[in-house]
């Protein structure tokens, strides 16, 4: 009996540890195997791409590049303006990860702390627009922003972040909910205003909630292709998923370029997401919220 329950305490053996780990390694492949052909065909020449006459066998030993080829990462950058493309992708980031999370705190503090005539029923209503597909709204919002003299511009990606985002709204609540109501009482009692409780004690104990959304808000507006299709004309405002396309557009037949340029457009993703994973997952489970 003490032996079982040693073997309890000190968790699984470094056998089942192996054997969970190879599981784990099997499940993803699936998933991988996408992103190690787009890398693979990166580094090949069109001639290895297209194989025999272009239709040769599959074989596994093909996604070996036979030469490699580096060159096709600097010919897909100079082919179409790929600095300006994550220039402006960049500045489109930054923009909205801060008129969203700003926006959506804001708001969450609001419906999580304040108390006032009809809360719950613009709470609902709000949580209710997250089941409202974006294609319904598109061509009154579309002939809203171009009555607005907004569209070729960069207002239509932006502006209406700065109302939040419902799910960040609703994440943010059901986070502020959990924070202990004593401490925003005592706060209040020593003559603190609610801006100053949300700003100087509500906000610094937030930070996984917060960076959550910012996490996710980056990665949307990184991927955003369809917003930019709508309202961007200007080739030298393009960003980079919507440079993409146009690449894929203009020089179809460069594969091995194209596949160098969608690389590049998504280790930024890869490496933000191993680097903040932690702070990710500790910020969807400490958003359980309570009523």
């Amino acid at each position: 009996m003490l032996g079982r329950r040693s073997r309890e305490w000190l968790g699984p053996t470094l056998s089942q540890k192996l054997m969970i780990y190879a599981a784990l390694l099997i499940l993803s492949l699936p998933a991988a195997l996408p992103l190690v052909w787009m890398v693979s065909t990166s580094f090949k020449s069109n001639a290895q791409i297209y194989g025999a006459g272009g239709s040769g066998p599959f074989s596994w030993s093909s996604i070996i590049p036979q030469p490699w080829m580096p060159q096709n990462y600097s010919e897909a950058m100079h082919t179409v303006p790929f600095l300006t493309y994550v220039q402006n992708t960049l500045v489109l980031c930054a923009v909205n990860v801060t008129f969203a999370v700003g926006g959506s705190a804001v708001v969450a503090y609001g419906f999580a702390r304040l108390k006032f005539w009809g809360r719950d029923v613009a709470f609902f209503l709000m949580i209710s627009t997250m089941a409202l597909p974006g294609q319904v709204t598109m061509i009154p919002v579309f002939d809203l922003f171009r009555s607005l003299g907004w569209y070729g511009t960069y207002l239509p990606l932006t502006v209406p972040h700065l109302a939040g985002s419902a799910f960040f709204i609703f994440l943010l609540t059901q986070f502020f909910r959990t924070l202990p109501a004593e401490m925003s009482e005592a706060a209040r009692l020593d003559g603190a205003s609610d801006w100053k409780i949300f700003s100087q004690l509500v906000l610094p104990l937030s930070k996984p909630a917060l960076a959550t959304c910012a996490l996710f808000q980056f990665m949307g507006t990184w991927n955003d292709f369809f917003g930019p299709l709508l309202y961007i004309n200007d080739p030298n405002k393009y960003p980079l998923a919507y440079g993409l396309q146009q690449f894929q557009s203009l020089h179809g037949g460069k594969w091995a370029q194209l596949m160098a340029a969608s690389t590049l457009f998504t280790i930024p993703i890869i490496v933000l997401f191993f680097f903040a994973q932690k702070t990710f997952i500790q910020g969807i489970a400490t958003t359980g919220g309570k009523s």
